[in-house]
């Protein structure tokens, strides 16, 4: 389950990257690197859902300071442009850090409207250590199988098991992968995007992210701003918290999207019998999450794997109503079966897989520094825990490999930048992954940014799912630059109106197969979810 987006991935033909003699731009802090290129050109590599699909590969230094050394293999797709109009390469990203983008470019190229997509090379891409760049980083196989211990360290077994698995993961890290960690962070995959322009030959690019996605587009806009034509931010991540600080945002944002979710089903008692009162209705969860502790369901969910079939509610609401019958048929009828199901379909998936996981640490534990000391980790995350339980602990035994992190950190990038071009953001209100504030913040930091917000809304990935409010601002500005401009100190630029929420037997149980391009959910939270976990 957790291989089922890189589906397209696996169609890339990995063409060897030759390297000119063309003299090329440098990088803050990075030697002159000579420009990479295409010359095996493109190979198709489409689907029946994305027949115009191109696949080919770029060769990059490993270590930008010595550009003649060790190289390493950018995985690359493209849906390339068919009007007569051209506004050059528009690259996309879906975050992570760790998500492939590879089929991201064909999602994008088939949900824009067709004349703007057109006007584009879209252009998805596996950053340093994803998918079918190579090397790629796999730490420890198997890491997340079930069933792990559970989260909550109530006893000190508990905290000595956790602290045993993320210390010996990272350890494992180390061990695998020491000549790469020091080179796989947010500065390289955003210098390897500048590689990428010069390899297609593009004088700027065009850039589309979403979650962190939207943090390596801004670092990419301060370390090359002279290379930025425009620049579209979904679901923004707040780059004044990376990474500890932001983590533990999302912990609260995360769980009161849980009981948003807890709320639904409360309304919707006549479906489910669970409870008109959504208090006692999340007391039913708790409750199952204490019996699934003491006896997994099927022997695979556990604890921790429930709080790994949930969360993706928090990112996408259209996985509430298979998510509550799970639930309903637990507590209701003891049927373990629709839960064990789930899992599979939202939990196992839930860890973006060995390799997605391996490159979200080393990448976000790279990056800054995060407190050494665990009883920093401990005083902090119990706080948390007693306001907002639903992901706490599991949040933090996620990114905990970074206290114990075998490389050291790099100083945090200041995104603050007044040499862009107009820029739209977009963010929700209630976004659990990137909440609210990175929005905001982001706004304040890129001057001539404007930033649209959806009012309501709890869905990661916003744009290109539905909201046609949303969707005539990512238009305009695709399509001639233009951005909304609001009244003079107010937050937003525009808003847009939420989406209804789902109704009970709406969801699709094939969650993943987006990705894959296949039929099925058509958000990116969907998608994003399927990608990678967290800011991704």
């Amino acid at each position: 389950m957790r291989k089922r987006a890189a589906v397209l991935c696996g169609a890339v033909v990995v063409l060897a990257g030759s390297v000119t003699a063309a003299p090329a731009e440098a990088g803050p802090s990075h030697a002159a690197v000579a420009a990479p290129a295409l010359r095996a050109g493109w190979k198709k590599c489409g689907t029946a859902d994305y027949p115009t699909l191109e696949c080919a590969a770029v060769q990059v230094p490993l270590d930008y300071a010595h550009p003649s050394g060790q190289k390493i293999t950018l995985a690359l797709s493209r849906v390339p442009h068919t009007a007569k109009t051209y506004q050059g390469p528009l690259l996309v990203n879906p975050g992570g850090p760790g998500g492939s983008g590879l089929s991201l470019a064909a999602f994008v190229a088939s949900s824009l409207p067709k004349s703007v997509a057109a006007q584009y090379d879209v252009i998805g891409f596996d950053p340093r250590g994803v998918g079918a760049s190579r090397p790629a980083l796999d730490c420890a196989p198997g890491y997340f199988n079930p069933v792990r211990p559970d989260s909550v360290p109530s006893t000190p077994a508990l905290e000595r098991a956790n602290l045993d698995r993320v210390k010996n993961y990272a350890a494992a890290c180390g061990k695998k992968h020491a000549n790469l960690l020091p080179y796989i962070n947010t500065v390289n995959a955003a210098t390897d995007m500048d590689s990428i322009r010069r390899a297609l030959g593009a004088e700027k690019i065009n850039y589309f992210g979403y979650s962190y996605g939207t943090y390596l587009g801004a670092v990419y806009a301060k370390l090359f701003p002279q290379r930025v034509r425009r620049l579209v931010l979904d679901s923004v991540v707040d780059p004044t918290g990376v990474w500890y600080d932001d983590n533990i945002q999302q912990d609260y944002a995360f769980d009161a999207r849980h009981r948003a979710l807890m709320a639904w089903i409360a309304k919707y008692d006549a479906t489910y019998h669970l409870g008109t009162d959504p208090a006692r209705v999340e007391a039913k969860w708790y409750a199952m999450r204490a019996a699934l502790a003491e006896k997994p369901a099927g022997g695979k969910v556990g604890a921790s794997e429930l709080e790994d079939t949930f969360m993706p509610g928090g990112y996408y609401n259209g996985y509430w109503p298979d998510l509550a019958k799970a639930f309903a048929a637990y507590v209701n009828d003891k049927k373990t079966g629709p839960l064990v199901d789930a899992y599979d379909t939202y939990g196992a998936v839930d860890a973006s897989g060995d390799n997605g996981y391996s490159v979200y640490t080393s990448v976000q534990c790279r990056d800054v520094s995060w407190p050494r000391d665990w009883r920093q980790w401990r005083k902090d995350n119990a706080a948390v825990y007693a306001k907002a339980p639903f992901m706490a602990w599991n949040n933090a035994w996620y990114n905990a490999p970074c206290a114990f992190w075998p490389t050291a950190p790099e100083r945090p990038v200041d995104i603050a930048n007044a040499e862009l071009p107009p820029v739209l953001l977009f963010q929700a209100t209630n976004d659990a992954a990137t909440p609210y504030q990175g929005g905001v913040t982001a706004h304040r930091l890129l001057a001539r940014s404007s930033l649209v917000v959806e009012q309501g809304g709890g869905n990661h990935g916003i744009t290109l799912s539905g909201n046609s409010c949303l969707d005539q601002y990512l238009t305009a500005y695709l399509t001639d630059g233009t951005v909304p401009r609001g009244r003079a100190g107010a937050t937003a630029d525009a808003v847009c109106q939420k989406l209804p929420d789902p109704k009970p037997g709406a969801a699709k149980t094939t969650a993943t197969k987006t990705a894959a391009g296949g039929q099925g959910e058509t958000s990116p939270g969907a998608l994003l979810h399927t990608l990678v976990r967290f800011h991704g």
